[in-house]
């Protein structure tokens, strides 16, 4: 039996939670949301509701943030990233074919 918990996809988090548990204003959380480096769900009050994954990404770009980084520098950071994460599932992909052969 899987809980609700076990799903890091699953929006569970308020906004107030993860700007707490994270150490941000809120405010961070909208303007990275309007750049369109987040995409928190929504409730039926429109009321966003954040993933682990979610809170993981912020996270992550809190820390570039604090390296220096632009949300512009940001955002090209993490297109980079998985850019290089869809390039090497490729060559993986490529490599299990050619070993099956």
């Amino acid at each position: 039996m899987t809980s609700p918990f076990d799903d890091p996809g699953r929006p569970l988090f308020t906004m107030g939670q993860v700007a707490d548990l994270l150490d941000v204003q809120q405010a961070f959380l909208r303007r990275l949301e309007s750049h369109d480096l987040i995409t928190p769900s929504r409730s039926e009050g429109n009321q966003r509701r954040y993933s682990r994954d979610e809170i993981d990404r912020v996270s992550d770009i809190c820390g570039l943030v604090g390296e220096g980084l632009t949300l512009a520098g940001v955002r090209r950071v993490l297109d980079l990233q998985a850019e290089v994460a869809a390039l090497k599932a490729e060559i993986e992909d490529l490599r299990s074919r050619r070993s099956g052969r």
